[in-house]
């Protein structure tokens, strides 16, 4: 199997996956407001559980890819994946909502496995592309998936369950038969750490001065962009009045201008810009994007405003993870990868916790407006401390 055959079949299988994901995006609040009288705190603590349990198991999924291989990681996530949707289909209860996306993140823990994929089949020359080929998996994942998921709620949330199960049970199928094995440094007979959090790693690589800046920047605009998770469907449904169909067609935008971005936009500006400059351009759109959602007035402001806050997250997510897979060594790239996903999922808990607390007891405006302002801090991080003489391929973490 051939380099393009490879990346073809990892970005339809990460697409596939997040299709089923994106089919609940939309819906997941508004199901839990409306259906099982949530409030906005507890959707902000369901959204939360998702990313946590994908901090915990993102690093180990990646450190046992890097001994036994991507592809028995990416099988078996996908088959529970689908198992988790189901059990949101026949959620009736605070608790059954909460174990669904507790599953929903134990399977959702590969993302680290599938970037260290697409980093083994890559040289660090078109590892900016091969980022941003799975980045446009999910921007596409987005698009499809939230407008599916809006239509099929008219015909009942538990179809749309039901629908997610199928997707991402067919990406399953997909890798089984087509994904090849792509990590030819692993070893099976050296002993892998099952910890759920490696300290002593995540001390190296913070301190570490080539990729530890890299990882403390990518914390910070996922918990900025967390902010909305669970809260932008709560604002198109209490402010805007947008139906669920509407806040599907505005995720389904996010997902469309993620796509030009990361799927042929990136690999333009990549090669004619720097990386901090690429950063420092995306942390602008992504702030002002962030900061102006509360005051779209109507349902084509905010798509404008949706429209740049996601060139902003399309031109940020590859650019730093290509900069931290290039920087990390060869066969550690799925161990640190995962670490730096972890650290993403520990944001991802952080951030819909205080925009579900902050929506419900402070204003409506204040989630997006935290992830304004801490976009703005990574703005100037970058601006300061993101020097490129610092910044070298190192050889052991």
């Amino acid at each position: 199997m051939n380099k393009k055959s490879a990346m073809t079949i990892v970005f339809m299988t990460v697409f596939i996956d997040l299709m089923g994901f994106g089919i609940l995006i939309p819906i997941l609040p508004t199901f839990a407001s409306i259906e099982l009288n949530v409030p906005d705190y507890g959707i902000g603590i369901i959204v939360a559980s998702f990313s946590l349990v994908q901090f915990l198991f993102n690093p180990v999924f990646g450190r046992v890819s890097d001994k036994f291989g991507r592809r028995p990681i990416i099988l078996i996530t996908l088959l529970f994946t689908s198992l988790s949707y189901i059990v949101f289909a026949i959620a009736d209860s605070f608790f059954l909502l909460l174990l669904a996306r507790i599953m929903a993140g134990f399977g959702g823990s590969n993302l680290a496995v599938a970037q260290a994929y697409m980093a083994d089949i890559t040289e660090q020359k078109d590892r900016s592309k091969g980022m941003g080929l799975i980045g446009a998996a999910f921007g596409l994942g987005f698009v499809f998936g939230p407008l599916i998921g809006g239509w099929l709620s008219e015909y009942g949330y538990a179809v749309a369950g039901y629908a997610a199960a199928g997707f991402s049970f067919v990406a399953f199928l997909f890798a089984f038969f087509a994904l090849k094995e792509s990590n030819t440094y692993k070893n099976t007979k050296e002993k892998v750490s099952l910890r759920l959090i490696d300290t002593n790693l995540a001390k190296k690589v913070l301190t570490n001065p080539s990729i530890g800046i890299l990882v403390i920047i990518f914390f910070i605009i996922v918990f900025s962009m967390a902010n909305i998770y669970g809260t932008f469907s709560l604002l198109g449904y209490k402010h805007y009045h947008f139906s669920d169909q509407q806040n599907g067609l505005q995720f389904g935008i996010m997902g469309i201008v993620a796509v030009i971005v990361q799927g042929g936009l990136i690999r333009v500006l990549s090669k004619k810009f720097f990386d901090k400059t690429l950063v420092i351009a995306g942390t602008a759109f992504m702030m002002v994007g962030l900061g102006l959602i509360p005051y779209g007035q109507n349902f084509m402001g905010v798509a404008i405003v949706v429209a740049v806050l996601s060139i902003g997250t399309g031109i940020l997510q590859p650019t730093i993870l290509s900069m931290i897979s290039k920087y990390s060594p060869d066969n550690q790239q799925g161990e640190i990868l995962g670490l730096n996903q972890s650290f993403g999922s520990l944001a991802r808990v952080f951030g819909p916790m205080w925009g579900g607390f902050s929506f419900d007891f402070i204003g409506y405006e204040f989630p997006f407006l935290t992830g304004a302002a801490f976009t703005l801090i990574v703005l100037f991080i970058t601006i300061f401390l993101l020097n490129p003489e610092n910044l070298k391929k190192i050889e052991y973490v």
